[in-house]
């Protein structure tokens, strides 16, 4: 079974950029309820689907304090958690950030680590790509990055 996701985020100044779960140096983070990280969300939003599950907003409402700054990684981790209890693995998941900055090659490897850790799968399950909006819309302004993905479920049979 596949699903998709996609999440945006607005660049916001006072925050850390975590990407995939890798605080990224750069001069802004992105605004939310949670850290914010883009790829994480669209990646729970397509495995959510995938699952024909409701999206990352009814398991992690952006009102519910509990919710305030946890890692996405968690919420990766409670996709997994909702595979295992429909006896679904997880078989990869497929992404694209789309920002004109910061540049996610040298961070790359420990995104698809983390993302992997979190979902219980192999990094090499992971795919994680990067492109511009070359300078149009609110994306080629910097004023936010957008992301996102495609994941895939099977009925658990073995080792994914």
């Amino acid at each position: 079974m596949t699903g998709i996701g996609y999440d945006v985020h607005r660049f916001s100044a006072n925050r850390p950029l975590v990407l995939g779960g890798v605080t990224i140096p750069h001069s802004h983070g992105l605004e939310g309820h949670s850290d914010a990280d883009v790829l994480c969300h669209a990646i729970a939003d397509a495995l959510l689907g995938a699952m024909g599950l409701p999206d990352i907003g009814h398991y992690f409402p952006p009102g519910d304090a509990a919710c305030k700054d946890i890692s996405s990684l968690r919420i990766l981790e409670k996709c997994r958690d909702l595979a295992a209890e429909q006896n679904l693995a997880i078989v990869n998941v497929d992404s694209t950030l789309i920002a004109e900055a910061p540049k996610v090659l040298p961070h790359r490897e420990a995104m698809r680590h983390n993302i992997g850790a979190a979902l219980g799968i192999r990094p090499e399950r992971v795919g994680i790509k990067a492109t511009t909006n070359e300078t149009m819309g609110f994306v080629g302004r910097k004023e936010g990055i957008a992301a996102m993905a495609v994941a895939q479920v099977r009925e658990d049979g073995g080792p994914s």
